[in-house]
C-alpha cells in the first residue's frame, strides 16, 4: 500500500536513505531538512522528493507541518553532544535539548493532533540504543534519547485509544559519520592538550566505544523502511535486535 511519509532530518544518514528507499518503492515522500543548502541540494539529487525546510527549533518552520496529511511521520532530526557531565556547558547541553527532545516534541505534537482527528497514522520517533543505556562521555546525548524513550512510551499508549501507532527506532553505531564528529569533536569548550588525564580518558573510551566496528547504515534504511510498511510494530525496534548484546562485549585494540 502506498503511503504519505513525512521524514525530519533527512539531509544526511538514516533519513537521507530512508526517504530515497521509500520513494523508489513508491511511497510519496515529503523530506525536510534543516537548511535552504540541504534543500537544494537533495532537490537536484532527487526530484522524485517533495523536499521542503524545515528546522524542528523554528516555530514557523513547524508550522508548515499543518499543510500535510500524512499517513506516516518519522521524526529522525537530531543533533549529537558529547562530553564529560561535569563539566559540558550549560549552554550545549540545551541547544542539544533544543533540537532532540524540544523539537521532537513540537513536530510529533503538531503531527499527532491531526492524526487524532482521522483516527489514523503512524509516528516514528528516532531515538538510539542510548535511550536505554548510557556510558561514560555520552551523557549529554543520551539523556535527550532516554527523554524520547519516555515520550514513545507514553504517547503510544495515550493514542492507541485514536487509531494511531507510536514506535521508537533505537539504532546503535553506524557508520554514517554521526557518531564519529560527535566523539571526536564535543566542541571548542574541551581541549585534550589542557583537560585532566581523567577527562581525556573518558573521551577515548567514548571514542573506542562508538566509532570501532560501525555498522552498515543501509540495515538501518531498511528498517525505517519495514517500520513504515508494517501493519503494526512493537515500541521499541533494537537495530540490529542484538545490539545491546554485541555492546556489551569487549572491544579489540
Amino acid at each position: 500500500m502506498t503511503r504519505s511519509v513525512l521524514i525530519t532530518g533527512a539531509g544526511s544518514g538514516f533519513g537521507r536513505g530512508a526517504a530515497i528507499e521509500l520513494a523508489k518503492r513508491g511511497h510519496k515522500v515529503i523530506a525536510t531538512v534543516e537548511t535552504d543548502k540541504q534543500a537544494a541540494e537533495l532537490s537536484a539529487a532527487h526530484p522524485e522528493l517533495t523536499v521542503v525546510k524545515l528546522d524542528v527549533t523554528d516555530p514557523k518552520d513547524v508550522a508548515k507541518l499543518d499543510q500535510w496529511d500524512v499517513d506516516v511521520f518519522v521524526a529522525n532530526a537530531g543533533m549529537g553532544q558529547t562530553g564529560p557531565l561535569s563539566l559540558v556547558p550549560m549552554e550545549r547541553l540545551r541547544a542539544v535539548f533544543e533540537v532532540n527532545v524540544f523539537g521532537t516534541f513540537a513536530t510529533v505534537q503538531r503531527v499527532a493532533k491531526k492524526m487524532r482527528e482521522k483516527r489514523a497514522g503512524r509516528i516514528l520517533i528516532v531515538s538510539s540504543i542510548g535511550g536505554v543505556r548510557a556510558g561514560v562521555g555520552s551523557g549529554p546525548y543520551t539523556m535527550t534519547k532516554h527523554a524520547l524513550q519516555a515520550l514513545g512510551g507514553a504517547l503510544r499508549a495515550e493514542l492507541a485509544a485514536f487509531g494511531v501507532d507510536v514506535a521508537l527506532i533505537n539504532p546503535g553505531p553506524f557508520a554514517t559519520g554521526f557518531n564519529d564528529r560527535m566523539a571526536n569533536n564535543p566542541g571548542p569548550w574541551f581541549d585534550r592538550n589542557t583537560a585532566a588525564p581523567e577527562d581525556v580518558a573518558v573521551m577515548d573510551s567514548l571514542v573506542k566505544r562508538i566509532t570501532v566496528g560501525q555498522l552498515d547504515p543501509a540495515d538501518v534504511v531498511k528498517r525505517y523502511v519495514e517500520l513504515v510498511e508494517a501493519d503494526k510494530t512493537e515500541l521499541v525496534n533494537f537495530i540490529p535486535p542484538d545490539i545491546i548484546e554485541r555492546m556489551s562485549r569487549p572491544k579489540s585494540a
